[in-house]
């Protein structure tokens, strides 16, 4: 329950600047009491500098921050934690070998005679804080063991154990299922009743009106609305990040899938320490329908979009684009022979940022007429070509000479599907298509995704994101420790989807 007292943490003017850049331009952010503010923004808005300010990561170069009334100067995370502020970061702080009580009193251990680690007294203080505030966790067990709900347990734990009462959590979902995003409200809950206020830093808009009490929403730096959560609406919350209109939901016909355009039969695939990620899997996906892969991060989905792409080696089985077998074939056949791929990583695998966006939007054809002949590359066509392929698919932020690493995030991602589109494939492999990008963003590739599907694709689509996956697919398959433990039509529910992902059944849906 928020409290009516006054503000117990307040950021007043706060201006940051870099290099041609105002990434927060004199922001005005209040944090009550017993409550869970959200903070929201599309990429490139702010969130994250604000953040880092307030944790002492960064100094501000304008404002005032203020912790119960009195101005606070926060030089460095120390300053941060002795003033009660904890941050749970976006990916995890954790230490894998060492145990869940080792992690929490890192660098604040007890000891005995002021040397050695009392590991004992570290478990009794791990679980006497978690019988405080309700948690269930093992102080014992190590963190490689243990799921990343419960990682992330131990993450707000740690905050905790160092006397926090102000917990920023960045992009806390992100990684979890729908049962494990409901345990974590739970606790969150639990936490604003014990007086604690919680800053909650999320692009997926139907958990912020859940969970928050109120609402800032940040736009090119700079605050554009506070609002209480009370008669908002995820289209009102959208217009506020974006500054226009957003098509939240995906609007699409119902499919009409036709041959088989994929085929994967029995296939296995170890990932990079030899152990066995991809177990005996086997699905198709047809002609104009978006098979949708949904399922917990670490459960083979990388290894099994790196085996159909050509990346990585497989142990058994067999794959077929059509009546073709590209079983055997390298990764640049399986492209000639109509595979396309949106890689998961759009910076490491999907771009070489020093290039420009001509020369990655031409890497897998460069070598073709009309941008080269008998060796020689033609750039002046290549560039032309570029132009009308970003002025066609909206890429902002820089021309065909512009180097990709300029861009946003959002627009560098246009690029790759831009490129991927344009070579007119059979299939479409989308891994994690969406993954940082803001509403703006998400909704042009969800677009194109359905468009692609219409003009008669096979398109298989790999998320974490269970909204993405029912919001966008016409038949979903999950996978569980490197097999495909269960088909489901477009209708499925959130928690059936979510117990399925964490192995709750094997059963496969008529």
């Amino acid at each position: 329950m928020v409290s009516s007292e006054s503000s117990l943490l307040e950021l007043r003017g706060i201006t940051k600047r870099f290099p041609g850049v105002v990434a927060n331009d004199g922001v005005d952010f209040d944090l009550k009491r017993g409550e869970v503010h959200a903070l929201l923004g599309e990429n490139g808005a702010g969130k994250s500098t604000l953040m880092n300010v307030l944790y002492g990561l960064y100094q501000p170069d304008e404002g005032e921050i203020r912790v119960n009334g009195k101005p606070a100067e926060i030089r460095s995370p120390k300053d941060a934690i002795d003033l009660g502020i904890g941050m749970v970061h976006q990916h995890f702080m954790l230490i894998p070998v060492m145990t869940v009580a080792e992690n929490i009193v890192l660098a604040t251990e007890p000891t005995r005679g002021g040397v050695l680690l009392d590991y004992e007294a570290a478990v009794d203080r791990v679980e006497q804080i978690a019988r405080t505030f309700k948690f269930a966790i093992d102080p014992r067990a190590r963190v490689e063991s243990i799921g990343v709900g419960q990682q992330q347990r131990v993450e707000i734990l740690k905050a905790l154990y160092r006397g926090a009462d102000i917990l920023i959590l960045d992009e806390p979902t992100a990684v979890l299922t729908p049962q494990e995003t409901k345990e974590l409200f739970g606790i969150l809950r639990s936490l604003t009743n014990e007086g604690m206020s919680v800053i909650f830093i999320s692009h997926k808009l139907n958990e912020v009106l859940e969970i928050a009490d109120r609402v800032t929403v940040l736009r090119r730096g700079k605050t554009i609305e506070t609002l209480p959560r009370e008669g908002a609406t995820q289209a009102q919350l959208a217009k506020l990040m974006v500054g226009r209109e957003v098509l939240l939901r995906v609007d699409k016909k119902p499919a009409e899938p036709g041959e088989p355009l994929l085929s994967v039969e029995n296939l296995s695939v170890s990932d990079e320490r030899g152990l066995e990620a991809v177990r005996g899997v086997s699905f198709e996906v047809r002609a104009g329908e978006i098979v949708g892969i949904a399922g917990v991060d670490g459960n083979g989905q990388s290894e099994l979009i790196d085996a159909i792409t050509g990346l990585t080696k497989i142990e058994s089985g067999e794959m077929r684009v059509g009546t073709h077998d590209i079983t055997r074939e390298s990764a640049r056949q399986r492209l000639d022979e109509g595979v396309g791929h949106i890689p998961q990583d759009r910076q490491r695998r999907g771009l070489v940022l020093d290039f420009s966006l001509a020369e990655n939007l031409g890497l897998h054809d460069y070598r073709k007429e009309p941008n080269s002949r008998y060796g020689f590359l033609f750039p002046a066509r290549l560039i032309s070509w570029a132009r009308r392929v970003l002025k066609a698919f909206d890429v902002r932020g820089g021309g065909p000479e512009t180097l990709a690493s300029a861009l946003s995030g959002g627009n560098q991602q246009k690029v790759v599907i831009a490129r991927e589109v344009e070579r007119d494939p059979r299939v479409l492999i989308a891994g994690q298509p969406t993954r940082g990008l803001d509403v703006g963003a998400i909704e042009f590739v969800h677009r194109r995704l359905v468009e692609e599907r219409d003009e008669g694709r096979a398109v298989l689509l790999v998320s974490l994101e269970l909204e993405e996956i029912l919001s966008l697919s016409d038949r979903i398959l999950v996978i569980y420790e490197g097999r495909i433990v269960g088909e489901y039509g477009p209708d499925v529910s959130e928690e059936e989807l979510g117990v399925a992902m964490t192995g709750g059944t094997r059963e496969v849906a008529a």
